[in-house]
């Protein structure tokens, strides 16, 4: 009986020990008192809950990292200082083991500096096949991130050079060619999007009183997109309470195929030459603000320019209440309004030929606009001098296609019997 209560009290000793040990707060409130008791029940509670709270935090890192290579820790979100984190269980990661490669072998390579270890027929150099397919698998790491590696936790995976650099070329290219379509889809504005610069040039706009606002897309072709905005003021100068915002589309597709119309200018051809592919998306713009100042001073119904900025052009709105006008190819017109329309067009083909030297080079039923009973004539960036050296050809084929618009060949007809 004395020997078993010499362990007890050896026992009570040692776990005294263990609980000054883990909660020194209590050591110095005195001994065998309620009050240190109460306090330890508490400290320890207050212990267990932080654990539970730390395993749930745990399986939550788990949850959201998954397999992914890269890892989000939550460790300074931990309640429970890893030194007392010893009654955690065995099954769970081990919050301090911050590197893991699931690619390297467990038996790791004590190669020498020489580059080779062990004696005689069990000598193995740094060229050996496993090792190398080792050390080639734990480099598919450095890899970018959005290469897809696969997940080799648990394998012993080896990888020959052959196709190590296969895959690293692939990688290599396929970085280049994603930023490449990452770069051009923030200097683009196809499909309708604005790009970044295009945005700061209509914030600027608004910001500067040019626009009250800027509305969203009422048009998109294949070398432009027109935007609806609200006019403010400019210089003291009120702008039209309707605005039609032409942004030229900075890809250059589309403009490869039609540098005719604007390499062979006389008023642009030594420019033409002097600049780079993106700056010729500006000379466009330009070409078509100029070639709409000489049709406004002619007294063509054509928009009104209000201000060129870059390749951004502002003009007023043909249409009311934020609707387009329609196209001729779209509207239907009565007999009297038919015939109207159809002399306004050859008026209007008359003074751009004879009073403001221009030929439109691409006038259709897509170009001709019908409002307030009256014909407007848009999109004029291609439109040239008739001493262009194709400047007659592109007149023929104007006239061409007027005589055929369907909408014409009654009005034609008639005019020719008459």
């Amino acid at each position: 009986s004395n020997y078993s209560g010499l362990h007890e009290e050896l026992a009570k000793e040692l776990q005294q020990q263990e609980d000054t040990a883990a909660f020194p707060n209590v050591a110095f409130v005195g001994e065998g008192g309620e009050t240190s008791s109460d306090l330890l029940l508490a400290q320890m509670l207050q212990m267990e809950f932080d654990r539970e709270y730390d395993a749930q935090l745990r399986r939550e890192e788990n949850k959201l990292n998954g397999d992914s290579k890269v890892s989000i820790s939550f460790e300074n979100y931990r309640m429970v200082h890893p030194f007392e984190d010893s009654e955690s269980s065995e099954d769970e990661v081990d919050w301090q083991d911050t590197y893991h490669d699931p690619y390297r072998a467990d038996k790791q390579s004590n190669a020498s500096k020489r580059g080779f270890v062990g004696k005689g027929k069990d000598i193995t150099t740094k060229h050996d096949e496993v090792m190398c397919g080792r050390k080639n698998t734990a480099r598919m790491e450095n890899f970018a991130p959005e290469f897809q590696v696969g997940d080799g936790i648990g394998m012993d995976l080896k990888l020959s050079n052959r196709v190590f650099n296969a895959l690293k070329q692939h990688s290599i290219s396929e970085q280049r060619r994603s930023a490449k379509l990452h770069e051009k889809k923030e200097h683009s504005t196809s499909e309708q999007a604005v790009d970044t610069k295009t945005r700061l040039l209509l914030y600027k706009m608004v910001n500067v009183g040019l626009l009250e606002n800027v509305n969203g897309c009422i048009s998109t072709g294949k070398e432009s997109v027109v935007l609806h905005g609200n006019g403010g003021r400019i210089n003291e100068h009120i702008v039209p309470s309707e605005c039609a915002i032409k942004v030229f589309k900075t890809t250059l597709n589309e403009f490869k195929t039609r540098d005719k119309y604007i390499k062979d200018d006389n008023r642009f051809k030594d420019r033409f030459g002097k600049l780079n592919p993106r700056k010729i998306i500006r000379l466009w713009a330009e070409k078509e603000m100029h070639n709409l100042m000489r049709m406004q001073k002619a007294g063509i119904c054509c928009p009104e320019v209000v201000v060129l900025k870059k390749h951004v052009l502002v003009m007023s709105f043909i249409g009311q209440d934020q609707v387009p006008a329609p196209k001729l190819k779209d509207v239907k017109l009565n007999s009297e309004d038919m015939k109207l329309a159809y002399f306004q067009v050859l008026d209007m083909m008359q003074q751009l030929y004879k009073e403001c030297n221009l030929v439109h080079a691409d006038l259709s039923e897509y170009n001709l606009l019908w409002h307030m009973r009256k014909v407007w004539l848009i999109d004029v960036s291609q439109s040239v001098a008739p001493t262009h050296p194709h400047g007659l050809k592109f007149l023929f084929r104007d006239c061409k296609n007027v005589s055929q618009v369907d909408l014409f060949i009654p009005a034609c007809s008639r005019e020719l019997d008459s």
